[in-house]
């Protein structure tokens, strides 16, 4: 029946016309200030992202429905966000991206209902869901339904925490309560100049408190990646930041049901880490770089840092030991001589609580002084936020191997996943110092009266701190005690870890029965 076919033919030409105009924009010029502005639109963006020609969009004929204040004249497909799911080396992978050339990518109900939907299909699937955030916050002209929007998004980013992998990247502004759904999720990234978080923008700072302050000054991508710590990773253009979005997802499961990819690896399994002995010096005060270490003893000296701009006194990274993905954390004695304070304990704890969540091993390098001291930071809760690194050792579940490098002193050594907290095996170099504090402080609280009274105070000083490193500092003290399972060479470091990850990969523990613990906040 030639009528019929053509009346097919016909419908299916409009409807490709009525997709690449929700492709284009209601606006060609919208598109040109979009890259004047050094940014890519929705749909590039999503290109970059995904596997090429993966992925398949949902709702992308949506329209709203509001009226008043002319939105009954402008009701544009897609509704300013494109919504859909593709792959990401080859695995199932859930995405929206806001259409700043649609109403400034301004969230409406209709908006928010695309969102909704694909943050429970991800859910449903079990896979990741990464957001392409370029949006003015809320829709004013439909308001409060706007605002119910978000608060739907927010209690999807929850109930999917710790479910599938969830991944904010930011570029373009971000403000108000728009901003507590990347602060929900696992990861942040952000663009530098053209990317923004804020929950109060510079005019209202100005009026409420004076302060003069840029947007950039306020909530850029340099700001929170160093500052406030709200942005994990940061970069100069969209590009490289959406390709090592994609890099992260290949060291990640899909969901908590799953293990984290496993590569074939080229680096020998019982390949010897001599160079450690000389990028670590055996004086406990000198510093080095641990970053260094982490290197060496990975697969091709390959890791992707978290944070690498925060907290620098503690080191969190992914890597693979053998093929298998891990997480390290790691004091840094080249900052601050790696001691931990407020913000080190809640950036270790925060990644350590990811890894448990996902079943990723973890491997703890100590070499850690002790916690910060001073008024500032008694004041500000080093006791509340050091506890928060301690409940997230003792409340995980995935192997644990926790290695002694050289000094591990008081509380701070407790912290760092020590044997009495769960450690499934801890290690040690001979080098490793093994104290409630140094010796030379310990010499002067234990001896102190001795000492002051002595006719030569520093010969009987320093007598004591021999002494006393020689009978409770020496490097097989904990280990007689088994309190470290094993001192190792550090030439054997790579595949001690890596036979050891193997014997722990069928672990399993359970905690006890409870609706969730109540963590220090």
């Amino acid at each position: 029946m030639p009528g019929v076919e053509e009346t097919i033919l016909s419908r299916t030409e409009e409807l490709a016309g009525v997709k690449e105009s929700a492709r284009l924009g209601p606006d060609p010029a919208a598109t040109e200030r979009q890259h004047a502005r050094g940014k890519l639109t929705a749909h590039e963006r999503i290109g970059l992202l995904l596997d090429k020609g993966s992925f398949s969009e949902v709702e992308g004929l949506r329209r709203h429905r509001a009226s008043g204040f002319g939105l009954e004249r402008r009701k544009p497909y897609g509704d300013g966000v494109v919504t859909g799911w593709g792959t990401v080396h080859g695995r199932t992978v859930f995405v929206y991206a806001h259409d700043f050339r649609v109403f400034g990518g301004a969230l409406g109900e209709a908006h928010a209902q695309k969102i909704h939907k694909i943050m429970d299909l991800a859910e449903a699937a079990g896979a990741p869901v990464v957001s392409l955030n370029d949006g003015a916050g809320a829709r004013i002209q439909e308001g409060v339904t706007a605002l119910a929007g978000y608060g739907g998004i927010f209690r999807r980013n929850t109930r999917a925490s710790g479910v599938v992998p969830q991944i904010s990247v930011m570029l373009g502004p971000c403000a108000g309560g728009a901003a507590y759904s990347p602060a929900l999720t696992d990861f942040v990234f952000m663009v530098r100049e053209t990317s923004q978080m804020f929950i109060t923008g510079p005019d209202v700072v100005k009026a409420v408190t004076g302060e003069e302050i840029s947007q950039d000054g306020l909530g850029g991508a340099d700001v929170h990646s160093s500052v406030s710590g709200v942005s994990h990773f940061v970069y100069d253009d969209e590009e490289h930041c959406i390709e090592d979005v994609r890099y992260l997802l290949s060291l990640l499961p899909s969901n908590n049901r799953e293990l984290a990819p496993v590569e074939h690896c080229t680096d020998p399994a019982d390949r010897h880490t001599g160079a450690l002995l000389d990028l670590v010096p055996a004086g406990p005060g000198q510093a080095y770089d641990i970053r260094r270490v982490v290197e060496e003893i990975v697969d091709n000296g390959e890791y992707f840092e978290v944070h690498p701009a925060w907290a620098t006194n503690v080191v969190c990274a992914l890597t693979r030991l053998d093929g298998h993905v891990v997480g390290v954390v790691a004091n840094q004695p080249a900052s601050m001589a790696g001691v931990l304070d407020i913000e080190a304990s809640e950036k270790g704890a925060r990644f350590v609580q990811f890894c448990d969540a996902f079943n990723i091993p973890l491997v703890t390098l100590v070499d850690v002084p002790g916690f910060l001291p001073g008024v500032d930071q008694e004041h500000n809760g080093i006791i509340r936020h050091g506890a928060k690194l301690l409940y997230a050792y003792c409340n995980a579940t995935v192997p644990r191997i926790s290695l002694v490098l050289r000094k591990a002193y008081g509380g701070a050594y407790i912290v760092m996943d020590s044997r009495s907290i769960g450690a499934d095996l801890a290690l040690a170099w001979p080098t490793n110092e093994i104290a409630v504090m140094g010796a030379e402080g310990a010499a002067n609280v234990v001896f102190r009266r001795e000492i002051n009274a002595a006719g030569d105070p520093q010969a009987v000083r320093e007598q004591r701190i021999a002494e006393y490193k020689e009978q409770l500092m020496h490097p097989y003290y904990a280990a007689e005690r088994g309190l470290v399972d094993d001192v190792i060479d550090p030439r054997r470091t790579r595949s001690v870890l890596i036979r050891s990850l193997g014997m722990l990969r069928a672990k399993h523990a359970d905690l006890p029965s409870r609706k969730h613990g109540n963590p220090p906040q």
